[in-house]
């Protein structure tokens, strides 16, 4: 008769960290750990080749690693049962196991929550769910500070705020004679970052760390190719970490040769350039592969040495200890209502080339076919071009989200949903973001190389002169203004954009709103 089993503990595909505090004190005598490769999440949405092979491929390595450990894994491997989903897999495993509790560190995901614990309440098992240490603010905590904050300010929340407590809480970047102070004064510095390259182009730039894939990396490879045959991108180019230890090199080396360029460049686009000076630890830290607070203080001690510079140092950590953090919260804080939220009522169908890259609007061909590549495209890629496209054209904010979730490897939805839903589509109406953030195809000009070679000119005086037609950004930019004038003009952080278009004459008005009208009528043709 087998040995009854006390804890079993459910380890999810972005929980890979070997110190999480669920794994601690198990006794393999008693205790069994639980992964569980799940297809169906891989076609909750229609899942980049590449985010699949990654989940699948760092599973592995964390099994074998707990494995060696000492652990007994219980491991369902895609073809290990009929049954599709994450959820229903579990359910099989707590029928057959029967185990005295089912432990887990809080999910990442508000929809997986829900599912596991009604998972376990139908089985009968007792659910211990962990606060999740990876995070250096608790949903808890988060909840405290929203709740504090909007009884001494205005509705939205705004993440500056939240930051510079985030940064005196964990005495990062702190004036060593006053600690209750920034370093150097300030507490942002992104007037002295976000240039655009130089006009010849962005010179050398030193290569990311990546990674040949190992025999366990190229067996997941092989199935995904083999079961997830129709799905978009390609794995041809798969070269992320999957591996703590494969993390901890991308670390080392984006600190030492790339960190002191990220700040000036990190809102810079170049034709053939994917990977600029950014980071590429988002999928790394998304999985848990790293913890955030190594990275933070990387990248303080770089700057502690004199061998990144302040700005550059102060953006790369506010993306991590504030951003990272302040979207988490507001994700457990609005969920599930922020997965409906429809602010402007748009409900176009996404465009067809958001999975082929068959347009020829430059800059979307370059972020889409690189995202289709590596499943990566850098964070003004993804807000100031497909983001900014999808909020122009009025496209249904699900379908919007839904693509981002699918196409890039670094993608979880605690990360993704708040980023589409309430920066990139402004669909939540301002709940923690100032303004849309909109733009003409001049900002895509100013800020890449990508208008030179298109088949569309970014200004009307450009379009005179060549006689390309006007850029699609540009058109549906006055169309977003002359539709929402009113609310905008409302806002101090774009009334001067609304005073733009108030100043057109109807006849100049009605020959914009025709346009537009023809652009919207068949996006699949841009």
């Amino acid at each position: 008769m087998s040995q009854a089993i006390r804890q079993l503990v459910l380890v999810l595909g972005d929980q890979l960290g070997l110190d999480s505090p669920a794994l601690a004190g198990l006794d393999p005598a008693h205790d069994r750990v639980l992964m569980i490769e799940a297809p169906g999440e891989a076609r909750w949405v229609w899942s980049h080749k590449a985010r699949i092979a990654l989940f699948i491929a760092a599973m592995r390595h964390c099994r074998d690693a707990l494995r060696e450990r000492g652990l007994v894994v219980e491991y369902i491997g895609l073809e290990d049962s009929d049954e599709p989903t994450l959820v229903g897999r579990l359910a099989a495993q707590l029928q057959r196991l029967r185990p005295e509790g089912l432990c887990l560190l809080e999910p990442g995901e508000w929809r997986l929550q829900q599912d596991i614990t009604a998972a376990a309440g139908e089985a009968g098992v007792p659910l211990r769910l962990i606060a999740d240490p990876h995070f250096l603010c608790s949903r808890a905590d988060f909840a405290r500070w929203a709740g504090k904050y909007r009884k001494t300010e205005k509705s939205s929340l705004r993440m500056e705020y939240f930051y510079r407590d985030m940064r005196r809480r964990h005495r990062v970047l702190l004036d060593a004679t006053d600690t209750d102070q920034p370093e150097g004064g300030q507490w942002n510095y992104d007037a002295d970052n976000r240039k655009g390259y130089p006009k010849g182009g962005p010179g050398l730039i030193p290569p990311a760390a990546f990674f040949e894939p190992d025999a366990l990396t190229r067996s997941a490879l092989a199935d995904v190719a083999r079961l997830f045959a129709d799905h978009p991108g390609s794995l041809e180019h798969f070269v992320w970490p999957v591996t703590r230890e494969q993390a901890l090199r991308a670390l080392d080396a984006f600190i030492e040769t790339r960190l002191v360029n990220f700040g000036d460049y990190q809102d810079a686009m170049w034709a053939g350039t994917p990977f600029g000076w950014h980071s590429l630890l988002a999928s790394s830290l998304n999985l848990h592969l790293l913890d955030p607070r190594e990275v933070i203080a990387a990248a303080e001690q770089a700057y502690r040495a004199g061998r990144a510079p302040l700005a550059g140092v102060e953006g790369f950590i506010r993306q991590i200890l504030g951003w990272r953090e302040f979207i988490r919260g507001v994700y457990w804080l609005d969920m599930p209502g922020m997965a409906e939220a429809n602010h402007f009522g748009h409900h176009r169908a996404l465009p067809r080339w958001f999975w082929s890259g068959d347009t020829r609007m430059a800059c979307a061909r370059d972020a889409i076919e690189q995202t289709l590549q590596y499943g990566y495209a850098h964070h003004i890629q993804r807000l100031m071009v497909t983001g900014l496209f999808a909020l122009l054209a009025e496209i249904d904010p699900k379908q919007v989200a839904a693509w981002y979730l699918a196409v890039y490897v670094d993608a979880v939805e605690w990360a993704e949903l708040p980023n589409v839903a309430g920066m990139a589509l402004y669909a939540d109406g301002g709940r923690f973001t100032s303004k849309p953030y909109v733009a003409s195809g001049a900002y895509i000009q100013r800020m890449s190389n990508h208008c030179g070679g298109c088949a569309y000119a970014p200004d009307a005086k450009a379009a005179q002169g060549t006689g390309k037609p006007l850029c699609p950004y540009t058109v549906l930019y006055w169309n977003f203004l002359d539709r929402h004038e009113v609310e905008l003009a409302a806002n101090p952080r774009t009334a001067l954009m609304a005073r733009n278009v108030t100043r057109l004459d109807a006849a100049e008005r009605e020959r914009r709103r025709v346009a537009a009208t023809a652009l919207l009528v068949d996006l699949d043709t841009l």
